[in-house]
């Protein structure tokens, strides 16, 4: 193996490791930044090793032990500093557990705590949203932060200052590496799946550039998803969330064109999607569904998108969609989570059932909405249901008021190509006249 080959292995393992890594050095020094200075360490340790040696058989407990040593030292120095008992007592901890006849089996003992620890502290309330996000791409989806800044389309140092920022407040407020319990976990967990959703859904639907998706941010939200299922394996609403992302991912074969260009739903090819990832988020739906049957619970939020999704990926075609139940479900959701956005899918979904004109009725009442002023899927999903009922000129206007507001070139593109052809309709029935 040549050393370039050996660099490219452990920047690979790294990406691996790096979670754990940090988890457990959190956990052992109370300090995330800190911390992923340690994992950090680690690495600049194997890359000067490793080519010499070759990749150890557990390379990531060589490089847990490696940050230990390297923790016992950091805390050697600031102790002949300042005389700190509490760093004291973290340095004894850290070589008892550095002496321990099995360190893997250690490693491996406290890892899904660890990393579960990790989860809720990357999202902690006190953080924005903003912070949070970049905090779990970070330390849980080993992203740099110039891969960060590219998938939000952001420039690099306003990444780099929420992080450090973030890390920053955590250290101060001296936030507790700890799984929440009780009702105070039931309301973090919330905010680490709505975290990693938002992750998902940039990648899935970019909001700005000129990609359509960015599948990257979208592997990252599912695998970080799955990490928290095997975690968390009694909360309904983790796997329904896995649910929901795995059986969006199965399509991403077929939601665009070879030249980039954004295929609607209900225009996909089906047989381009992901059969294996369909059987997953089934199988995920159904685990989230006995969970809520076994504790007599009503499904929450995500249990219900990912029961949308899976009537979607159970029609064999477009036409064969359970569209009665599918607003059903959007009718359940709008009660579990009130948000207008809901009830915009759920006038979709109505127009399918019943036809454009009572689709077109939710619509017009929600477009007095204060949050959907800028929101452009309401002019596109009016100007559709305009356009099925052959009123062209309106939908054309329609289309490009929602090009007007998105930041998606793809999807500007595509609405004024819809606008385009509206106004070809509109012409031939002038003609015609």
């Amino acid at each position: 193996m040549t050393a370039t080959d050996t660099h490219r292995a452990i920047d690979a393992v790294f990406r691996i490791e790096q979670a754990k890594l940090i988890a457990g050095l959190t956990r052992l020094v109370r300090d995330i930044g800190v911390a992923e200075e340690l994992a950090q360490d680690a690495l600049v340790a194997a890359l000067e090793q490793w080519p010499r040696s070759g990749i150890p058989d557990n390379p990531g407990a060589w490089l847990m032990t490696a940050a230990k040593h390297k923790a016992i030292d950091h805390f050697r120095r600031n102790r002949l500093r300042e005389r700190k008992a509490e760093e004291l007592g973290y340095e004894r901890e850290i070589e008892q557990e550095t002496a321990q006849p099995d360190p893997d089996e250690a490693l491996d003992d406290q890892f899904g705590d660890d990393l579960l620890r990790l989860v809720f502290i990357s999202c902690h309330p006190i953080l924005s949203p903003e912070a949070q996000t970049a905090l779990t791409l970070r330390l849980l989806g080993g992203l740099t932060s110039d891969e960060i800044a590219r998938a939000f389309l952001l420039p690099e140092p306003t990444i780099q200052q929420r992080i450090v920022r973030a890390k920053r407040m955590l250290s101060d407020k001296r936030v507790p590496f700890e799984v929440p319990r009780g009702a105070e976990l039931e309301a973090r967990l919330s905010s680490v799946l709505s975290v990693i959703y938002l992750i998902f859904n940039e990648g899935y639907a970019a909001t700005a550039g000129e990609d359509w998706m960015r599948p990257q941010l979208c592997q990252e939200a599912l695998r970080l998803g799955r990490i928290l299922a095997e975690l968390a394996r009694e909360e309904p609403e983790v796997h329904g969330l896995v649910a929901l992302m795995e059986i969006q991912s199965s399509r991403f074969g077929a939601r665009t064109l070879p030249s980039g260009e954004p295929v609607l739903l209900l225009d996909q090819d089906r047989a381009r999607w992901d059969r294996l990832l369909i059987r997953r988020g089934l199988a995920a739906f159904g685990r989230a569904e006995a969970l809520n049957a076994a504790s007599a619970r009503a499904p929450g939020p995500y249990v219900l998108q990912a029961a949308i999704a899976a009537c979607h990926a159970r029609a064999g075609t477009a036409d064969q969609t359970d569209w009665a139940r599918i607003v059903g479900l959007y009718a359940k959701l709008g009660e579990v989570t009130p948000s207008p956005v809901i009830e915009l899918n759920r006038a979709v979904a109505l127009a399918m059932l019943l036809g454009p004109e009572a689709g077109l009725n939710l619509v017009d009442a929600l477009t007095a909405e204060p949050a959907l002023r800028t929101y452009h899927l309401l002019p596109s999903v009016r100007g559709d249901l305009l356009r099925q009922l052959g009123r062209f000129d309106e939908a054309r206007a329609e289309f490009e008021r929602a090009a007007a507001l998105t930041r998606n070139e793809r999807e500007r593109n595509l609405l004024l190509a819809r606008a385009a052809a509206c106004e070809a309709k509109s012409d031939g029935q002038k003609q015609q006249k």
